[in-house]
């Protein structure tokens, strides 16, 4: 079947470099995964604690969970040599035909030379950058509080144009809203992520960095996280907002323990940003400029650009694949939700809610219930409708597997497949399940649709 989809992808990096894409491989990606995989160990433990702790970090957890899962896919296809070599031949292919014209060849020529050479400078002070600038080190909302206020009261005393993009005027209105948000902040939820993130950056940058030191104070990570919680005063909205409107003075005077960190490192943050912002991103602003522009002029509308969350459409076929030598399927059946809650004993993350295990004996077992297509999409498509030849909405986007994940880099059709609930389960679901069938008659009655729209 064939089938298109409009939606709004996400940032794609189709044009990055062979040695980008090997510095993400090798540093930006480990470096993560490591990261984030101590710090969901903790939201875990801490979880585990009781119902209420679990609730607290329900949403930090999960949100990890799926940059995890991101990023697992990514690195597994930047270590797939199929994948690799297949982007290495495209760029050889690519730099030949500029090569081969003089005037293509003196406009564009230098641009991944120019990349490799900003990558292979980043390795020595990437580590600081991302835990000091980047503030990995102090993975908690009390830190970038801290970093927030003490760098709008620097940066506001400045022109608008000579600031840093996030704290110029126009993002005032945005900042005091942070101040003044009363969204309650998890005193035992920040202190498990800053456990974490603060072994993790004496692990990784070294115990006897002056920084490390600094923040560390003598202490372990998981004494000195208990400590730094315990004595800020942060997670109120009126200590927040009267720093904010005390200005450069309330700042400079406060005692708050994060405070006070903040304004410590910041002048190596600072350093530290200035020469990526120098030697990475102004490098390769330029340079991607460069190679879209020679995409361009040697394949002309051949080859679409990367994805800016923009509208576009995408055009694909509903199709299975093979997954380590094993056919999948293009359909999945309500039936196979029962079989694999089964198999696991109905245990999380397994365990089939309520009102689908209510409703077992009336569903139509063999009703479809999702689908794979090869439209290619990344994080941003989700709820994208999926229309077939007639027109017709057959299902919505909402994942891709696990093989699509390298796709912000590189699309592979052979693999990559967006996964769509179908329409006939969304129906059947709502008829049988949530016994919403007024719902299910609105959205398959044309005639009453046009009636109500009158």
């Amino acid at each position: 079947m064939q089938a298109f989809t409009s939606g709004h992808p996400g940032a794609t990096q189709r044009l990055n470099t062979v040695a980008h894409l090997e510095f993400l491989r090798d540093y930006s990606l480990p470096l993560s995964l490591d990261a984030f995989t101590a710090i969901r160990g903790t939201l875990d433990t801490y979880m585990k604690q009781g119902t209420e702790q679990a609730r607290q970090a329900n949403d930090d957890f999960f949100g990890i969970e799926n940059s995890l899962k991101s990023w697992r896919g990514q690195i597994g296809g930047l270590k797939d040599a199929a994948t690799m070599n297949k982007k290495r031949a495209d760029e050889k292919a690519l730099r030949d035909k500029v090569n081969a014209s003089a005037e293509l060849k003196a406009k564009y020529g230098d641009a991944w030379d120019k990349v490799a050479a900003a990558r292979g400078s980043l390795p020595p002070y990437n580590i600081e950058r991302v835990f000091f600038e980047n503030g990995l080190s102090l993975y908690t909302q009390y830190f970038m509080i801290a970093r927030t206020l003490v760098r709008w009261t620097d940066e506001s005393a400045k022109p608008n144009g000579q600031r840093l993009p996030e704290y110029s005027d126009a993002r005032k209105a945005s900042i005091e809203r942070q101040m003044a948000s009363d969204a309650p902040i998890f005193p035992g939820v920040e202190q498990a992520k800053l456990e974490a993130s603060l072994a993790v950056m004496e692990a990784k940058v070294g115990a006897d960095h002056p920084l490390v030191k600094q923040i560390l104070g003598g202490k372990t990570p998981k004494a000195r996280a208990a400590e730094l919680v315990a004595a800020t005063k942060l997670g109120d909205a009126s200590v927040r907002k009267s720093l904010m409107s005390g200005g450069k003075a309330a700042v400079a005077a406060s005692n708050d323990p994060f405070i006070i960190i903040a304004r410590q490192i910041d002048a190596r943050c600072r350093e530290l940003r200035t020469k990526y912002d120098n030697e990475v991103v102004g490098v390769e602003r330029d340079a991607y400029a460069k190679i879209a522009q020679a995409v361009f002029a040697t394949h002309g509308d051949a080859a679409y650009p990367d994805g800016t969350f923009t509208l576009r459409l995408s055009y694909g076929q509903v199709k299975g694949y093979v997954d380590n030598g094993k056919p999948v399927t293009p359909f999945t059946e309500v039936r196979g939700l029962y079989v694999r809650g089964d198999e696991h004993k109905q245990q999380a993350p397994y365990k089939i809610v309520d009102s689908w295990m209510k409703a077992r004996a009336q569903v139509n077992p063999t009703t479809p219930f999702d689908f794979v297509s090869t439209n290619d999409i990344v994080g941003g498509n989700s709820g994208s409708p999926v229309i077939n030849v007639k027109g017709e909405l057959v299902g919505l986007i909402f994942d891709g597997n696990i093989q699509s994940l390298p796709g912000y880099f590189v699309y592979d059709q052979s693999v990559n497949r967006a996964v769509s609930v179908d329409a006939r389960g969304i129906l059947e679901a709502l008829r049988v399940v949530y016994k919403a069938t007024w719902v299910a008659e609105e959205l398959t009655n044309a005639a009453a649709v046009k009636t109500a729209a009158r």
